[in-house]
């Protein structure tokens, strides 16, 4: 009889412990947390292959009938701001604050580049020496990352644009020379003192040689160097001048240039959608 209890004792610990074996497995078993995809487009206009993170919103699904809205986000790579908006757009559907929207991240290669129109500046010059590409930049939005975003997911015609700094220069030359691109634009402590403020000092002319189907411009800066502050209330005041642009300007001055992003695109959303 005592060995038989032995023998029960020792058969329930042998499963107890092989049971605790196994929750131990389990629980060093790690599964990794995805927020998005990478879909990479050469680019025939830039001579190069491109980066997309692409964020799909919850429930998803390429057979659906459903459409989404898109923002496309400059400075677009894993680690510069694609994770944290493409977070904020999750939360804010999440909290039923705005729609399923589809977030394309484009990931830089050279943003100086990119993001900049030819100056005449030595500083510039000096500071950048591979700027100056942004009409072929712009060309590489229009012409191939939206028709390929719109031919291989499923959005509408309802876009927006999201840039900061250089970014948020690049933002502007898109609103003031290509204004069609995009139904809104988000635009953060925009770096117009490139080349002299010369897009600034030109601003009249090109507000007055474009055709506006009423964007809605959502405008930040944090508390900044003077020129920017300066730069954000002038061009507040110009694209408010125009009845056929919605210009929103929301400076935060509890936020610097390093820290202004995030809650502006928040605020931005917010007010928007």
């Amino acid at each position: 009889m005592m060995k038989n209890y032995f023998y029960i004792l020792i058969l329930f610990t042998s499963i107890t412990c092989n049971t605790k074996r196994q929750e131990v497995k389990i629980e060093n078993e790690k599964e990794q947390i995805s927020i998005g995809e990478v879909t990479t487009l050469h680019s025939s206009i830039l001579n190069e292959n491109r980066n997309l993170n692409i964020y799909l919103p919850h429930g998803y699904h390429p057979d659906s009938t459903r459409t989404y809205n898109t923002i496309y986000l400059l400075d677009g790579s894993k680690e510069e701001d694609f994770k944290h908006i493409a977070g904020l757009v999750q939360f804010m559907q999440l909290s039923t604050q705005m729609q399923p929207t589809i977030v394309v991240g484009i990931e830089n290669i050279d943003r100086n580049r990119d993001f900049t129109h030819p100056s005449k500046d030595s500083l510039d010059t000096k500071d950048f020496p591979t700027h100056g590409g942004s009409e072929k930049f712009i060309r590489f939005l229009k012409e191939e990352a939206q028709p390929y975003i719109n031919k291989n997911y499923k959005t509408n015609n309802h876009t927006t644009l999201i840039g900061q700094s250089l970014g948020g220069l690049l933002a502007t030359e898109v609103l003031l020379k290509k204004p069609s691109m995009f139904n809104d634009y988000i635009i953060v402590s925009p770096s117009l003192w490139w080349n002299e403020y010369r897009m600034l000092k030109n601003i009249d002319s090109l507000l007055t040689n474009q055709q506006f189907s009423n964007p809605n411009v959502f405008l930040s800066v944090g508390k900044e160097h003077p020129a920017m502050n300066e730069i954000a209330d002038s061009l507040a005041k110009k694209l408010n001048s125009k009845s056929d642009i919605n210009c929103i300007y929301k400076p935060d001055y509890d936020e610097d240039h390093a820290t202004i992003l995030h809650p502006a695109v928040y605020k931005a959303l917010k007010t928007l959608y």
